[in-house]
């Protein structure tokens, strides 16, 4: 009814306008028309009004409808063309629309409304203003990284531990908040440097300290970081690794720049949805990698990292078309049987990498020499052959694989007991290890094993210990990259970002 009320008050209807023409063609006809002239009006003004010949013509309930459809971005220059435009904009279902189609905001908007908050004021005030921080975001902390999801969240069911937050007022001013420490939401700053990158600024950095001082505030963030306390930690350099990185990380409780990262579009010959997963890393603890496909090839980036191999580094770097046979179970017990295999295509694949130029070379003036016809029907068999591996996926088999018996070398330290006894596929991979301050990086050989669809693991030989990564289900809006090129280039960035 109040929005019904307010289009009235724009402007007449388009009945209210037919009413005015019929009456006035009624006053005509009674002064000085003839019954001929009468009769050829009455048939004329049965066929309805004149087309509009402009938006400004047209009743304001299809104005609405038109300027619904429209981003919200260009809306304040529609505002801007008269003062009818001005006063339909101000219309709640255009913007309880946009609000809705661009934030994917529903339920959370009929709470707001009933709060006294309109969806104009939230959109125009604090979603249009903020969009460009919407998504993902990794953190410049040294090697350590991170991981920053900003999200549109009306009511504060936090299912991680937030770091700032913009608030909308009752004055309807977007203020931001920092939400450091423990003594509740105090006052902080946004600002955007550049394209796909902003930064977070507290200026109350006082409420981050604790009564107890550095100890306290240590074992408060242990147990948000880690679920432990230092006493449950036996293992000695896992403790110096764990303070270490306080130490490192409490040294941007102040100011923090983070960079856009993309999750990895879905492409049909993936092996498996590409996406986040957590790992474990020995005296590192749990890491957050991204899993990405690109044609013959997986990898796993850190987006989280350690003093050894910081985030932002490729982590593995499996090759999707040398698959391997697993023995026998009894046989895979046998690290020296594993290793002799995985060697052995190691080997194989680094050969192939240093041929000579010139075998190439050589191989590519032969090709030339041939004659048409065997070069056209060479490239039928290729083409033949080139179908058969796309309809076949990565794996090179059509058909769902069949779980298989799985169980770990012995001498193979599992960083996570329990791993799972089945898996449907294995590929020969290299892992990155390196040194403190990632100091004379290798890439080492070892085994990729697929076990579903949430989890993987990967058999470091050198350092003859297992890894297991599962996905992360968490819900990432705003998150996907636009295209493959982009994530691509995102990819290059971060691994500069930390090299």
């Amino acid at each position: 009814m109040a929005v019904c009320a307010r289009l009235c008050g724009v402007g007449q209807s388009r009945r209210c306008r037919r009413r005015q023409r019929n009456d006035q063609q009624d006053q005509g006809s009674d002064s000085d028309m003839d019954e001929e002239e009468e009769e050829r009006i009455v048939g004329g003004s049965n066929t309805g009004p004149p087309h509009p010949e402009s938006l400004m013509e047209l009743p304001p309930e299809l104005l609405v409808e038109i300027f619904s459809l429209l981003p919200g971005t260009v809306l304040p220059n529609v505002a801007l063309v008269c003062k009818k435009f001005r006063q339909i904009l101000n219309t709640e279902t255009i913007w309880r629309r946009r609000c809705v189609e661009e934030f994917g905001m529903r339920e959370d908007l009929r709470k707001m409304e009933a709060t006294g908050v309109s969806s104009q004021d939230l959109y125009v005030k604090l979603l249009h203003p903020y969009r460009h921080i919407l998504g993902l975001w990794q953190p410049d902390i040294g090697p350590y990284g991170g991981l920053l999801n900003v999200v549109v969240m009306l009511w504060q069911n936090y299912l991680r531990r937030p770091l700032f937050r913009i608030h909308l007022l009752e004055s309807k001013k977007a203020t931001v908040e920092c939400m450091y420490g423990h003594k509740g939401p105090h006052k902080g700053d946004i600002q955007t440097v550049k394209k796909d990158e902003f930064s977070t600024k507290c200026n109350q950095t006082d409420h981050h300290r604790m009564p107890g001082g550095r100890q306290e505030e240590f074992r408060t963030w242990l147990e948000e970081e880690w679920g432990r306390t230092l006493e449950e930690i036996f293992h000695e350099h896992m403790q110096e690794l764990i303070l270490m990185k306080f130490i490192y990380t409490s040294q941007y409780d102040n100011c923090l720049t983070y960079r856009r990262i993309y999750l990895p579009p879905l492409m049909p010959s993936d092996l498996l949805q590409p996406g986040l997963f957590k790992g474990t890393y020995g005296s590192h603890g749990l890491e957050i990698v991204m899993l990405s496909f690109h044609g013959m090839s997986a990898r796993a980036t850190k987006l989280t990292g350690d003093p050894n191999v910081p985030a932002g580094q490729l982590t593995l770097d499996v090759d999707l078309s040398q698959p391997v046979d697993l023995p026998e179970l009894d046989q895979q017990r046998n690290i020296d049987v594993l290793s002799q295999i995985i060697l052995g295509i190691h080997e194989k694949v680094q050969r192939e990498v240093e041929q000579p130029a010139s075998d190439t070379s050589a191989c590519v003036g032969r090709a030339e020499e041939e004659t048409d016809g065997a070069a056209a029907e060479a490239t039928e068999v290729d083409h033949g052959a080139c179908a058969d591996a796309c309809q076949s996926g990565p794996s090179g088999s059509s058909s769902s694989p069949e779980a298989l018996p799985f169980v770990l070398p012995l001498g193979v330290m599992a960083r996570n007991e329990v791993y799972p006894r089945t898996c449907r596929k294995c590929f020969y991979g290299t892992g990155l290890i390196a040194g403190h301050g990632f100091t004379s990086p290798e890439r080492t050989p070892g085994l990729f094993v697929l076990f579903d669809e949430d989890r993987f693991g990967f058999i470091w030989l050198e350092l003859k210990s297992f890894s297991l990564y599962s996905r992360l289900t968490d819900h990432l809006p705003h998150s996907h990259a636009p295209s493959m090129e982009r994530f691509e280039a995102m990819l290059r960035n971060m691994q500069s970002w930390t090299s």
